[in-house]
């Protein structure tokens, strides 16, 4: 069967498919830089003046393309509101249902920070970090880390399990410590230090554009002085372990 001829008005739309695809635009929308709308507020308690008044300041995202995304960050926000980690009291309804609250019963000079910013993006994946900062009258406020990874080809945030290949996570977390180790090094922190701070697993897992971050809180593997330690592990080392997909540039 002879080839069928190509009109001339089709092939410049080839060649603009073909360099799509070299950049990724004719796989999909995941390629495309997003732009979240930053919401941001401070609020006072109700009829209170002067420099002690209780406050709440919120910095949030709204993602047009992500509905769901939305929803996610408000709850992993209020998460990190409650005092204690065993905390078993329903969450607020919203990030204003939790401000309301919080300015009904904050005594002068108390003060609670929750902020969501996107940190990185590449390929098909997103990734926020959410912090915040409760100061509820004790000797210093409570600050709180965390990542979201989210695969916008699943539209769905990541857990560890869903970023390494079955049966990986022990090898992943022989990974991360060697490099706490490193980090003790590099930071002159010697065996004293590593026996009364020893290396410990963190719940915060980020997948960045360089290399795969773990990030600690507060008291965990350092004293409150050293804030949020951030470990960072290169993609080369994770191979056999993390899913090829979250390679960089195999999304």
């Amino acid at each position: 069967m002879p080839a069928l001829p190509i009109s001339r008005s089709f092939v410049p739309l080839l060649a603009a498919c073909g360099l799509g695809l070299l950049l990724a635009g004719c796989q999909g929308l995941t390629s495309r830089t997003v732009q979240p709308e930053h919401k941001a507020w401070e609020h006072l308690k109700p009829g209170c003046t002067g420099s002690e008044c209780p406050l709440v300041n919120i910095d949030t995202l709204h993602f047009d393309d992500e509905p769901g995304l939305d929803a996610l960050v408000e709850r992993r926000l209020l998460e990190m509101t409650r005092n204690t980690p065993d905390a078993t009291a329903p969450l607020p309804s919203s990030l204003q249902a939790y401000e309301q609250a919080f300015l009904r019963d904050a005594e002068p000079r108390w003060s609670s920070y929750l902020q969501a910013k996107l940190r990185e993006q590449r390929d098909q994946l997103l990734l926020i970090e959410l912090s915040s900062y409760l100061d509820t009258g004790g000797a210093h406020g409570m600050p709180g880390r965390g990542f979201i990874t989210y695969d916008r080809n699943r539209h769905q945030a990541l857990s560890l399990q869903d970023m390494l290949l079955p049966g990986q996570e022990d090898a992943f977390w022989q990974v991360v410590e060697r490099f706490h180790g490193r980090w003790l090094a590099k930071n002159r922190l010697g065996p004293d230090y590593a026996k009364d701070w020893p290396f410990q697993r963190s719940p915060h897992v980020g997948l960045g554009r360089g290399a795969v971050l773990v990030k600690y809180d507060v008291y965990s593997i350092a004293p409150y002085s050293s804030g949020h330690p951030e470990l960072e592990i290169p993609y080369p080392q994770l191979n056999g372990i993390l899913r090829p997909e979250y390679f960089p540039g195999r999304g």
